[in-house]
């Protein structure tokens, strides 16, 4: 199927289906811009793997067999450039429980636990949940201004009780695909200080930047591979969150088996349309994604040009991948940004929870005639009030 043939334009009725992004203003007149959830039908490669996995009609439980594990080598390998083996992976659910169970499994009552913001808030509320004590560093601007981590800031604030950091590679909500020299620096920082790193990148195969490239952070050395903990999904990139599948990839022995005993118990099975999903996703998805990235792009351009043009209050930084673009309101003196927006119509996601006071998350992963609805109304509020 050529790139054309994939429709990203219209997308069928999300309501009634129970959909978190959709049923948050059910019965009111507010345009969901907010969640990671792309409004796009996924690609129709992996709705027929779907749909050939239905038709077996035996839905049992489901252990990690080897077409899906095969599917995930193969894709780290080409995608990547990353040899992974059989052994390292764990299947998951989800990747939210894994870095709550992350922080169970390496840091103990006394110890903590740092990351660096805004970030994607469930990286904050792990260390609570589990009564560990967190330390925030706040991201920074570089020359360029572009975010970059602010590794003064971290020399500064690390603890010797501190034993691991959470990264969000490429970073959500800022965009920032990490460099070669941040990821070794980074590294560096880790291993002078003894710690583990938990290595989100589920958005790793979102980036629209053709001058910017993802970098598995575990390929940059081995020993900064003993210490770290992959994590990925391909439920972001092909909208597939609903089948709850994803892996950790532990190099380490010893890691692995602490967070597999850590989990044992908690964290159920994969179910099987998971696996069918992932399977057909990594070893049939490509074309679609390619047409996915090339939309987003567009839609990226479009929403930096209107905001430039017609809501100059707003500050919106470049940004290199994902489709959640970061959007610094302070300028406009909003009380409550988000309450305003969806007074006048728009959904978007609160900063605040990310550690982003006066900024909105908006999602344009979603049919560009929708997209423009939405930054038109959050114009038009402005303009209005």
């Amino acid at each position: 199927m050529s790139a054309q043939d994939y429709n990203f334009d219209t997308c069928p009725d999300r309501t009634g289906y129970g959909s978190l992004k959709w049923d948050k203003y059910k019965g009111r007149d507010i345009l969901p811009l907010w969640v990671a959830d792309m409004d796009f039908t996924t690609a129709p490669e992996i709705i027929a793997a779907l749909q050939q996995r239905l038709d077996h009609g035996i839905y049992g439980y489901t252990i990690p067999y080897e077409a899906p594990i095969q599917a995930v080598l193969d894709y780290l390998n080409r995608q990547h450039g990353y040899s992974a083996k059989a052994h390292w992976l764990n299947f998951l659910p989800g990747l939210v429980p894994a870095i709550n169970l992350c922080c169970h499994a390496y840091v103990a009552a006394d110890e903590s636990v740092m990351t660096a913001t805004p970030v994607y808030p469930p990286f904050l509320g792990a260390p609570d949940y589990a009564n560990r004590e967190l330390i925030k560093t706040p991201l920074c601007l570089d020359v360029d201004d572009q975010w970059t981590l602010d590794f003064e800031a971290m020399e500064a604030a690390v603890q010797p009780n501190t034993k691991l950091f959470i990264l969000c590679s490429p970073h959500n909500p800022v965009g920032h695909v990490y460099t070669k020299e941040e990821l070794t620096r980074l590294g560096d920082f880790c291993e002078k200080h003894d710690l583990i790193l938990i290595s989100d990148e589920i958005h790793c195969d979102l980036v629209f930047d053709a001058n910017a490239e993802h970098i598995v952070t575990a390929k940059l050395s081995e020993s900064l591979a003993a210490r770290t903990i992959t994590l990925m999904a391909p439920s972001k990139t092909y909208n597939l969150p609903g089948l709850a599948c994803a892996f950790s990839i532990i190099e380490n022995s010893k890691l692995r088996l602490q967070f597999q005993k850590t989990i044992r118990g908690i964290i159920t099975e994969v179910n099987c349309f998971g696996y069918a999903g992932c399977e057909a996703a990594y070893n049939l998805g490509e074309p679609w994604r390619q047409a996915l990235l090339s939309y987003l792009r567009d839609n990226y351009e479009l929403t930096t040009k209107f905001i430039q043009t017609q809501i100059p209050g707003i500050t919106f930084r470049p940004m290199e991948s994902t489709y959640l673009a970061w959007f610094d309101v302070t300028r406009l003196e909003l009380e409550k940004p988000v309450t305003f927006f969806e007074d006048n119509g728009v959904g978007l996601s609160d900063g605040t929870p990310f550690d982003g006071i006066q900024h909105v998350r908006l999602n344009f992963g979603c049919p560009r005639s929708r997209l423009l609805e939405g930054l038109e109304k959050m114009a038009t509020a402005l303009n209005n009030r």
